[in-house]
């Protein structure tokens, strides 16, 4: 990152040093009033704050035995440096004259999908209307920011986690915004360059194969550590146990602080007390009745390529479990029910000789027939599983919900369906659907069938969102969702009755956007027999004023509230949650 090398001239003479290329890609003209059709649909801005330059903010224990600093290194590591400098260099060369659009980072991260630097708990933040009384904690989203410039190809999926924070309560409000502190973060702020490879962005075809060699080659040299995690922690976010979980898939979770001026520390990666050894897909489920915690891990090098555990309530881990499936498959979320979890077993898979064969590791086979599977809650092997072959084209990236119907012998899934399966991430989303969509399995017969909710689905795409979080695994009246339009921003939200069919839009307005609507239930409070009672929680940016806010909505009549307008641009993002102020003194 240019701007941030230059405010320290030691940082950059350490890159130098350490076998990393400076030259990152070329800039493109500011465009900021020009309007640009590209596949995230926002003008091409590509500017790169100024990050505060400061020590790591992680305190894991061992933080201090590794790893960070710049080495002593002998004559055959200074070599090692300047080959693998050159290497690089000849790849990022290669590579930057040939970025599609999907891998360009003047598209996947133009407009308000630019990174901001860290923002310190700003307080009495203006508020429009009136917040709730009800709502006393704090809510969190989480995204992708990346700390550098990225040097060559750079997917929105790859930037480094940033939690936003607003704090409510007392008639007070307050902000901050930090980097989760991974241990891929925080190598590469001290070397001062990205080094890690990025997963999406540049992992493809042969310069793919060539930049793992090179990272792991680094690594056996001694001038970077790959041992303690690669992932950057930037998509779900999870409350559970007295900790904040901060998650992506490829990696461990990391555990977030909440201190009580609303700011965030990284307290580390967390692996269960030394219980989970495998990464975590970013979307467990939280039992409303039980309070266990169910969970996935994928391996996409070998078998197992899926296993399944949980957690209880006070944080102990059952028995892994394998999931027999032949080939790794892309599986960003599950479902649970009373009694079952639910696993989707779908088309979009990872192959890695597509990757030796020039292609893209993440692929569509469309020979494969597309499954669920349904384990028991209580299982502790998976000879009781139940595959059942789905429709086509049922490739949810996210499940809703899903629930039992004992009469019919059924399992009901609500998802939203995705088509192209593969367009996110292979760079055909200008043709995207997201049809949200019952599907039904007969657990006896092993039937299914598939249905769109919406009587007009090709009219709407409906991604990201939720139900009450009271009723997941239980039959459920309504989900909200983001109205992705254009993909993949959001022009609103809508309530969906997933009974009827019926939606009701909450529109943001002109050149206004936002992402998850977030529900937060009243039900939390006070016994109250209503579904629906309770408010969404949006992250709103204004693209005109370039100002963003926190707007709390009335989940019942889609009627605002409040609005809270933050102190700085917030950027599109991922997931979020809400920790209530009686859970925050009980934090680990």
């Amino acid at each position: 990152m240019a701007m941030a090398l230059s405010s320290s001239s030691a940082s950059l003479h350490l890159g130098l040093g350490l076998g990393f290329p400076t030259r990152p890609i070329r800039k493109k003209p500011n465009l900021r009033n020009e309007v640009i059709s590209c596949t995230l649909n926002s003008p091409s801005v590509f500017h790169y704050p100024k990050q505060p330059n400061k020590r790591p903010r992680i305190t894991e224990d061992d933080a201090s035995k590794c790893r960070h600093h710049p080495p002593r290194w002998n004559l055959l590591q200074k070599g090692a440096s300047m080959a693998f400098d050159i290497l690089e260099q000849a790849l990022l060369n290669y590579d930057n004259l040939n970025l599609p659009k999907n891998f360009d980072p003047h598209v996947q991260i133009a407009g308000n999908y630019a990174p901001v630097p860290e923002q310190s708990v700003s307080h009495s933040l203006p508020v429009t209307g009136a917040i709730p009384d009800c709502i006393n904690g704090v809510y969190l989203r989480n995204g992708a920011n990346p700390l550098f410039e990225p040097l060559g190809g750079h997917h929105l999926f790859d930037g480094d986690g940033m939690i936003h924070a607003v704090t409510i309560g007392g008639g007070c409000t307050s902000y901050a915004c930090r980097f989760t502190e991974t241990e891929r973060l925080v190598q590469e702020r001290s070397i001062g360059r990205p080094v890690f490879p990025k997963t999406i962005g540049e992992l493809h075809g042969h310069s793919g194969i060539a930049r793992l060699l090179l990272f792991y080659a680094r690594g056996l040299f001694g001038l970077i550590d790959h041992r303690h995690g690669t992932g950057v922690a930037n998509a779900g976010l999870v409350y559970f146990n007295g900790h904040l979980l901060a998650m992506s898939e490829e990696d461990l979770p990391y555990h977030v602080r909440i201190t009580p001026s609303g700011d965030l520390v990284t307290a580390g990666r967390y692996n269960f007390e030394g219980q989970l050894d495998s990464p975590m897909v970013a979307h467990p489920k939280i039992d409303p009745d039980s309070g266990e915690l169910f969970a996935l891990s994928y391996n996409f090098t070998h078998k197992p390529y899926l296993t399944h555990f949980r957690f209880s309530p006070d944080g102990k881990m059952s028995p892994k479990i394998e999931i027999p499936v032949e080939i790794p498959t892309m599986m960003h979320d599950f479902a649970i029910t009373e009694n079952f979890v639910v696993i989707p077993d779908q088309q979009v898979v990872f192959n890695l000789r597509k990757m030796i064969n020039g292609g893209s590791p993440v692929m569509y086979d469309d020979k494969k027939t597309p499954r669920f599977g349904f384990l028991p809650k209580n299982a502790t092997d998976s000879s009781n599983l139940i595959w059942v072959d789905s429709p086509a084209d049922t490739f949810c990236f996210h499940l809703w919900n899903a629930w039992e119907e004992t009469e019919s012998n059924e399992v009901v899934v609500i998802g939203s369906c995705m088509t192209p399966p593969d367009s996110i991430f292979n760079g055909q989303d200008e043709d995207l659907k997201a049809i949200l969509t019952e599907i039904r399995f007969n657990l006896v017969t092993g039937d299914s069938a598939r249905r769109p909710i919406v009587s007009k689905p090709e009219e709407v795409n409906l991604e990201v969102g939720m139900v009450n979080q009271s009723l997941v695994g239980r039959k459920t009246r309504y989900a909200y969702l983001a109205i992705t339009e254009p993909w993949p921003k959001a022009c609103g939200f809508a309530k969906v009755d997933l009974w009827s069919g019926e939606i009701k839009k909450y529109i943001y307005g002109d050149q206004r956007y936002g992402g998850e609507p977030y529900f937060l239930g009243r039900e939390v409070y006070s016994d109250c027999e209503r579904e629906d009672d309770g408010f969404i929680m949006v992250l709103v940016h204004d693209e005109k004023k370039w100002r963003s806010e926190l707007q709390i909505v009335n989940a019942i009549d889609l009627k605002l509230e409040a609005s809270v307008e933050l102190p700085n641009r917030v950027p599109y993002g991922f997931h979020g949650t809400f920790v209530h102020a009686s859970q925050l003194p009980h934090q680990a």
